[in-house]
């Protein structure tokens, strides 16, 4: 057994702060690798050394094996951990790793080849028996083949990467005039992703969930499983939610899928942590092979807080030779636990991804937070949008659970937009407190669970009044306001374009909002008593309650967070005037991000709805339709361009 002494973690975020954690337990230095667009960022600042290895592109970066061996090699690292996603999938990075005389902190790339390729894992797995799909994963990749292929499975079908992960280059179509569109799209994004545009067929399993156990071995051979975890809660095959156990799991079949597990990884001579992931359909009781993650998985705290084990301290063991210490028996499942995933998008614009500085973090207590940022960092497109993750533990699901809102209830994030309320709204949906939510769920349901906040009421006009004036509270409220007197008029452009107006009278602590009639209804009127004000956080009593606000100003705008969740406003007067880049004649980039591809040309007919461009950011594909039918009149990016958000892509004129 050979220790490992200093460690190179090839990967940013969360997940390089949280190997680093382990690591430094164990008195292990660490070594960081940075793009240009993460020069500053949390995990840069966190290690004891940092390498730079590119520009912000991850393709000659965070995927730059090259790169990142002669950082190792610089730094005399004797270990590289590759963490998840970027190059922990790839058996030629393990096997350059080799080729430097470095530890790779996973499995031997001969597995990561076999359960990387989609096609070849199932037909391993159909080998020893471990159930599977009915679907298409042949080598013949000709369009007629796999439209045929599903034609003989049946709709719906899943349309999935071979060579991916991530629910990226997946696809559900219940249509087979639907099936040309998604092959194309699934192929795109599975070249960018992995570059591997090979796909394969499979039937849907609809109203299944969500079910993978973690294996772990080590090199004598040893193989055990850690239990089971439930991430049905989805959204375009991207987990959301993650628990640990599974709700819909009886012990027995606990047993059973673990016993499957073991085999699936026993059949590619699988080393250190990994994870079998199936689909479990609970009408049957049935449970289908879907894919091995040949890596740590985004949820593996879930695991850690029911098994009492460290994944990454497990995994370093491993690496250096040591073997197991436990049994399948002694392995014991202690209470519950949920992990929920903090995304920087926008849940009431169809997740669209969300840049920006944040200009306020307040992290919560009493549960654990994984996070890849602090107050003052900066969160770009340019890669995956999850920003942290909050875990929660109990002794029971339901006490997980509240915990688990509490915790993101207590948090604030201000500077980029996130989906903290989409996930409260998830933890008190009915269906999940049952736990009967399955991996559809978020789909069929989504516009009531993404809802945007409601507009503000009176109480909240004049809280935005209280952050609005210009100075900081203190003796009388009438010499705050550079308006002139003790009442002034409050006009508030909300994010979705509409207007918050109200008449705001201040006196002493005393703030008090009126705003116009609405419809029949009476003017409404609300006071606050403000108790404490500095530039980041306002706390105020109503109705006998105290309230806290946190709040960031950038000029004209302002962007608040309390426990109803968060919003942006825009004094439209002091601010000048917006120039209007949207409307029925443009098609504007929804986000900053690489346009992918223009399916259109100066001259053509389109009508409503057609597919004219799509835009990749943070590893997600989207399309831009058109607003209405028209005649293209120019075109204004081209493929391979990085845009910034609301540039114009397509510009219409009509027929």
């Amino acid at each position: 057994m050979t220790p490992i002494r200093k460690l190179l973690i090839a990967n940013r975020g969360e997940i390089a702060v949280r190997i680093m954690r382990s690591a430094r337990a164990r008195g292990v230095r660490t070594v960081a690798v940075w793009s240009d667009a993460d020069a500053g960022a949390l995990h840069v600042r966190s290690a004891d050394e940092a390498v730079r290895i590119g520009p912000p592109e991850a393709a000659q970066s965070y995927l730059n094996i090259d790169a990142i061996i002669a950082a190792a090699k610089l730094t005399g690292a004797d270990a590289i951990h590759p963490g998840y996603g970027f190059l922990s999938e790839r058996p030629a990075f393990a096997a350059a790793c080799a080729v430097a005389g470095l530890v790779f902190v996973g499995p031997p790339a001969s597995a990561i080849a076999a359960m990387g390729d989609k096609a070849e894992a199932k037909r391993r797995m159909i080998a020893v028996g471990v159930p599977t799909i009915p679907g298409y994963q042949d080598e013949d990749q000709a369009e007629a083949t796999l439209l045929q292929a599903a034609s003989h499975i049946g709709f719906p079908v899943m349309v999935k990467a071979s060579a991916g992960g991530g629910g990226r280059g997946q696809r559900i179509v219940f249509a087979d005039g639907d099936l040309p569109d998604a092959i194309a799209s699934a192929r795109r994004e599975a070249e960018s992703a992995f570059g591997d545009r090979r796909l394969i067929i499979e039937k849907a399993v609809i109203g299944a969930r969500h079910v993978e156990i973690q294996i772990i071995g080590d090199q004598r051979g040893a193989i055990v499983h850690l239990g089971e975890r439930d991430c049905s809660l989805q959204r375009r095959r991207q987990k959301v939610i993650e628990e640990a156990p599974s709700p819909a799991l009886s012990p027995e079949k606990r047993a059973a899928m673990g016993k499957a597990a073991v085999e699936a990884a026993r059949a590619v001579g699988y080393v250190n942590a990994g994870t079998v992931e199936f689909l479990f359909d609970p009408a049957t009781e049935d449970f289908f092979f879907l894919e091995m993650n040949t890596r740590l998985q985004v949820e593996h705290p879930v695991t850690e807080c029911v098994t009492g084990l460290d994944l990454v301290d497990l995994q370093l063991d491993i690496a250096e030779g040591r073997p197991l210490p436990f049994a399948q028996d002694d392995i014991r499942l202690d209470g519950w636990a949920m992990e929920a995933r903090l995304y920087a998008e926008d849940p009431a614009q169809g997740f669209l991804p969300q840049a920006g500085r944040i200009g306020r973090w307040r992290a919560p207590q009493a549960v654990r937070l994984d996070a890849g940022v602090e107050e003052g960092d900066v969160v770009t497109t340019y890669y995956d949008p999850m920003i942290a993750k909050v875990i929660a533990a109990g002794r029971t699901r339901d006490e997980a659970r509240r915990k688990l809102a509490a915790a993101l209830q207590e948090m604030a994030i201000i500077g980029v937009g996130n989906n903290r309320e989409f996930l409260l709204a998830l933890l008190e949906d009915a269906a999940f407190v049952a736990g009967e939510a399955a991996t559809d769920y978020i789909e069929r349901h989504l516009d009531r669970l993404a809802k945007r906040r409601p507009p503000a009421g009176a109480a909240e006009a004049a809280c935005l009044a209280a952050i609005l004036v210009e100075a900081p509270f203190g003796g009388l409220l009438s010499n705050w306001s550079s308006r002139g007197d003790a009442g002034f008029p409050l006009h508030l452009e909300r994010l979705d374009g509409s207007m918050l107006q109200a008449a705001i009278a201040l006196d002493g602590w005393r703030v008090t909002a009126r705003l116009p009639p609405a419809g029949d209804a009476d003017e409404r009127l609300e006071t606050i008593f403000v108790r404490q004000k500095d530039n980041r956080t306002l706390v105020y009593e109503h109705q006998g309650r105290l309230c806290r606000a946190d709040f960031v100003r950038h000029d004209a705008e302002v962007e608040v967070a309390d426990a109803f969740g968060w919003a942006r406003y825009r004094d439209v007067t002091r601010a000048p005037a917006a120039e209007n880049m949207t409307g029925a004649d443009v098609v504007n980039a929804p986000m900053a991000g690489i346009v992918t591809s223009i399916a259109v040309a100066p001259g053509d007919v389109v009508e409503k709805g057609r597919v004219l461009a799509t835009i990749e950011a943070m590893k997600m594909e989207h399309a831009l339709k058109a607003p209405r039918a028209g005649i293209v009149a120019s075109i204004g990016a081209k493929i391979g361009q990085q845009v910034p958000i609301r540039a114009l892509i397509v510009a219409l004129q009509t027929v």
